[in-house]
């Protein structure tokens, strides 16, 4: 009943929160029901022993042969501990913005948080195709209604590219159903899917599901929706978008595209990682040159999943620990900038670099903060994302499927240097130098700023110096994953070319 109350918490708090009558009733009522959530999310983490309490089966739709099957496994894990993480962070980071129907407001992102609930523990294809529905609704309405003088057209294209998306992974899950020996959605069926359809059926279907999640991460060239969506929508929007929601996509790649089509994944590794790889250089090259805070941290976003992706497909079991772990680590890490992000532009009302300068003088534990999370985002020795990013290199570089790899880890290396250089940049041109007339009279970040970002700094040492017990949970699952390519050797030169 654990998973359950997962996805219950969140589902029933957000339907309550549209009947609160005050802003502060809403705000309250969002924070206590996230952080009931983590209490379930920690438990389920950490319980030893019964693991029927992480596992649900019910009926659902019978004609169709879809249950409503859920399950708490190591990626499941990580991933729920992060949307758990993630939310009371968020709520505590952004305590002081204000919200025209704060009930309505706070009722979506309590949904969307349901809804990701679902898409990380489903094992029935129907149901993770309904829960990814669920998170992305919400989502649109929360930027439409909250967001910038520019969100509708924004919101738009977000909803063109989420929807073609949506409708691509429908058709090839319906396709893999029909296909499947027991005409089943259930993830086992699914699994058994390679000795049932030809090479050229996994080459297309491939393509179709591979689509949809390189959408939601986003990779090159279907990225083009985030750096406009993520500076139009509400900063806490941006944050669950970033933080939790673009790693749907990455787990859409570990659980239902590479283990179910491990002979595509194989051919095609390569060209998606090259794709990964342009868009890395490309949205590094374009951090360096942007003005703008919200964008700046928007295109870092998308450097840094293309090198999950990358990694993915480079199928090494070190390197998919990495990925599985970095996962946690950047949803942490990004939505530690966000807070403060928004708080620089609340007080100063402004996101332009060029407009600000010395808050570290007036501000100095929100620079403190930032500049710790900010090093922390580009692998700083010590810090979480070293850890995740030393065993996605090391994967890559070891890659027995891909003769590019010496390549890939060259261009991926020039990346995290061009993140040092527009992350440094940014750190001194923002918190330090000469105040100009906008910081002149800045005030530091209050107490709940504070804790959520202390929180934040917290995980990141704590991972950075002790990551054992985030390595038993993805050790097994990385394994998997890899194995299901692996192990699948007598069928992969029907499709490689």
């Amino acid at each position: 009943m654990i998973a359950v109350l997962l996805i219950l918490i969140p589902l029933l708090a957000g339907l309550i929160s549209f009947f609160l009558k005050s802003e502060r009733a809403a705000r309250s009522w969002a924070l206590f029901s996230s952080l009931a959530a983590l209490a379930v999310a920690i438990i389920a983490v950490t319980a030893n022993g019964n693991e029927s309490n992480l596992a649900f089966r019910a009926d659902w739709m019978g004609a169709l042969n879809s249950s409503f099957s859920i399950r708490m496994d190591g990626l499941g894990k990580l991933l729920c501990l992060l949307n758990a993480v993630a939310f009371p962070i968020i709520f505590l980071g952004t305590w002081h913005t204000q919200y025209t129907k704060a009930a309505n407001f706070f009722g979506l992102m309590l949904l969307t948080q349901a809804g990701m609930m679902g898409v990380f523990l489903a094992m029935d294809a129907l149901l993770f195709y309904f829960f990814w529905e669920l998170a992305l609704i919400p989502a649109y309405f929360l930027c439409s209604q909250w967001g910038g003088p520019k969100r509708i057209q924004v919101t738009f294209k977000f909803f063109i590219y989420t929807f073609i998306g949506s409708l691509l992974m429908l058709v090839g899950l319906l396709y893999i159903y029909y296909h499947t020996p027991d005409r089943s959605f259930d993830i086992k069926s699914f699994y058994a899917i390679q000795h049932h359809i030809t090479g050229n059926e996994q080459t297309w279907l491939f393509w179709l599901l591979f689509v949809a999640f390189a959408i939601k991460m986003p990779i090159f060239p279907f990225h083009t929706w985030q750096p406009d969506t993520y500076e139009q929508a509400p900063t806490s929007t941006t944050m669950v978008l970033s933080g939790v929601m673009v790693k749907m996509g990455v787990f859409g790649l570990l659980r239902w595209l590479i283990p179910v089509l491990p002979a595509a994944s194989w051919a095609w590794g390569d060209t998606v990682s090259w794709m990964a790889v342009i868009g890395m250089l490309y949205a590094s090259l374009i951090a360096i040159r942007q003005d703008d805070l919200k964008r700046l941290v928007a295109y870092s976003s998308i450097a840094h999943i293309g090198l999950m992706c990358v990694t993915v497909f480079s199928v090494n079991e070190i390197g998919m620990q990495g990925v599985i772990i970095q996962m946690f680590n950047h949803g942490v890490n990004i939505i530690g900038l966000w807070i403060v992000v928004e708080l620089i532009e609340r007080q100063f009302g402004t996101r332009k670099i060029s407009e600000l300068g010395g808050i570290a003088q007036k501000a100095p534990a929100m620079a403190i903060l930032f500049v710790v999370i900010a090093l922390a985002n580009i692998a700083l020795p010590l810090t979480n994302a070293f850890v995740g990013e030393f065993l996605m290199f090391t994967g890559i570089f070891n890659s027995a499927v891909t003769k590019y790899n010496v390549w890939f880890t060259v261009l991926a290396g020039l990346c995290i240097i061009l993140a040092a250089v527009y992350t440094l940049n940014m750190i001194r041109k923002v918190f330090y130098g000469n105040t100009v007339e906008r910081t002149a009279n800045a005030i530091d970040i209050g107490l709940m700023e504070k804790l959520a970002l202390g929180i934040i700094v917290v995980l990141i040492f704590w991972i950075g110096i002790y990551s054992q017990p985030f390595f038993a949970i993805s050790d097994t699952v990385s394994a998997d994953i890899t194995n299901s390519i692996l192990n699948k050797q007598e069928v992969l030169p029907v499709i490689k070319k």
